[in-house]
């Protein structure tokens, strides 16, 4: 099972970014998705969640309305579309599979990617 992220980068305060989750070995169908990130010195928190259809998402209050969350089961990938990005926002984001954990429990993750960093500029 590997996952890859991708499209972190520098962009300045108020900007966007769209980071993507690919999926080898595993049918992302099958996996409830998640999104962390970890800024230096601190420990790994959830950013959002989404089901195995998409019906249903989570995010943790910080993003909550401009970040969203999304999947193409079809093309085994998962999305965070970052808007209004803030200094506060910079870390290294981590895509995470769960065999049946749908929440924010980072111990609960099954598998994960090696990271993409995003860095906001103020």
């Amino acid at each position: 099972v590997r996952l890859v992220e991708s499209g972190g980068g520098m962009v300045e305060f108020g900007g966007s970014l769209r980071l993507s989750c690919t999926a080898t070995g595993v049918t992302v169908s099958n996996y409830p998705m998640s999104w962390f990130r970890q800024a230096p010195g601190k420990e790994r928190e959830f950013v959002a969640a989404i089901t195995w259809t998409g019906e249903s998402t989570d995010y943790t209050d910080s993003v909550q309305g401009r970040f969203i969350v999304s999947r193409d089961n079809a093309k085994n990938m998962v999305y965070l579309q970052m808007n209004s990005l803030k200094p506060e926002d910079t870390a290294v984001y981590y895509c995470a599979a769960s065999r049946g954990y749908w929440g924010s429990k980072a111990g609960e993750y099954d598998y994960w990617g090696q990271g993409t960093q995003v860095t906001v500029s103020s």
